[in-house]
């Protein structure tokens, strides 16, 4: 039997370990985003790259759907 990503995101949202994972990567992010405003010219772009990565990995994975379906347990980390 072959997976699709859909249904392994599927199944991980049910974790909330997968949650809070997600939660590190969107923290992640806003440190990304938050750096910008020190970095050199050429450290920009790098930056830029990263956020994307972060936003990439959030989208695939439906972390606003998985936020909101585990508000309660990530109240604590939020």
């Amino acid at each position: 039997m072959q997976y699709s990503f859909e249904e392994d995101i599927k199944t991980l949202s049910k974790h909330e370990s997968f949650a809070r994972f997600l939660e590190t990567m969107h923290s992640l992010r806003e440190e990304a985003i938050a750096s910008l405003h020190k970095a050199s010219t050429d450290e920009i772009q790098q930056i830029s790259g990263m956020i994307l990565c972060y936003d990439q990995v959030l989208q695939m994975s439906g972390w606003n759907q998985l936020q909101l379906q585990h508000t309660e347990r990530l109240r604590g980390h939020l």
